[in-house]
């Protein structure tokens, strides 16, 4: 985003949730440049940094005055929509493409590289420990592209048939290395659906479990369309309260709040809903088996000891 700012305002700079996320050239433990930049002597190449969404520059459009605002890293601004109605402690589960799990209450020394365990930046440049995998690209391999809703009757029938997706069908994620594959008998269409927002769920309650989350959780992002897969989460969660966004695009909320922020007006936002758990029969038996026919000991152990 800060090419774009550049490229359309006129003068380019830094932000730290993006260049946190998306390079090495940032040490969130420091909250400087790493290394790598004093190595190669770009210190001095780089931009001063701006908050994101800062007003950089205009562009005008006939008669209009465009303004140009610092861009964010979206996860990150997802974090900070919720984060400023404070609602106290929370793990943001945005979901997209990729699923992001942010938890900043979580240890940095409870990450592992491993499992696609890093530290974010959040806009204030804090150190936001999280974990990802690609949810989004997942879900639409193991269903096929399905595009609809997915219907609870259809849910509880690929439960009760023992139909699950074992991981991984992308690269990266907690357990990188492993083949993607369906077991159980061959579904229709709708159930592979199902099949693969069960994965979906699963995936994101083991990693809720090895980023130590034990706050609210709020579930944001077009995986949650209709509100199943938050839903799920709370009927494997019952000692956490889940929350599920308003509107579904946090990203888009957060980027809006600091560009109104930046020119010292208020964004009123939705607050996020409570979730209501579901009635699944046997849900916790799918977790239990797909788990077992997943998990090697060692990521067994770590989802253990963020349990705890």
């Amino acid at each position: 985003p800060q090419y774009w700012s550049w490229r359309l305002g006129g003068r380019a700079v830094s932000e730290v949730s993006y260049l946190g996320c998306h390079s090495h050239l940032w040490a969130p433990r420091s909250q400087d440049f790493s290394s790598l930049v004093d190595a190669q002597g770009w210190r001095d190449r780089m931009p001063a940094f701006e908050r994101a969404g800062t007003v950089i520059g205009e562009q005008r459009l006939g008669a209009a005055v465009i303004a140009i605002h610092n861009g964010v890293h979206d996860s990150n601004a997802a974090l900070h929509a919720y984060r400023r109605q404070e609602l106290g402690p929370v793990t943001v589960v945005s979901t997209g493409t990729w699923v992001i799990v942010l938890n900043p209450d979580c240890p940095l020394d409870a990450l592992d590289r491993d499992r696609d365990m890093l530290v974010n930046v959040d806009v204030g440049g804090g150190p936001v420990p999280t974990i990802r995998f690609m949810g989004g690209r997942e879900f639409a391999t193991i269903s096929a592209g399905w595009q609809g809703e997915i219907a609870g009757p259809v849910v509880q029938r690929v439960i009760d048939a023992g139909i699950m997706a074992l991981p991984s069908f992308a690269p990266g994620g907690p357990m990188a290395g492993h083949s993607g594959r369906l077991v159980g008998r061959t579904p229709d269409a709708e159930e592979r659906a199902a099949a693969a927002l069960l994965y979906v769920a699963l995936m994101v309650d083991l990693c809720l479990d090895l980023i130590h989350s034990n706050n609210t959780v709020i579930v944001d992002g077009g995986l949650n369309t209709g509100g199943v897969l938050a839903g799920l989460l709370a009927q494997l969660r019952p000692g956490q309260a889940f929350l599920q966004g308003a509107t579904l695009e946090g990203s888009a909320t957060g980027a809006a709040a600091l560009a109104f922020e930046s020119v010292g007006r208020e964004f009123a936002a939705e607050v996020p809903e409570p979730v209501r758990a579901p009635r699944f029969t046997g849900l916790a038996g799918y977790r239990s088996n797909w788990r077992d026919a997943t998990m090697d000991r060692g990521v067994a152990d770590a989802a253990a000891g963020g349990a705890r």
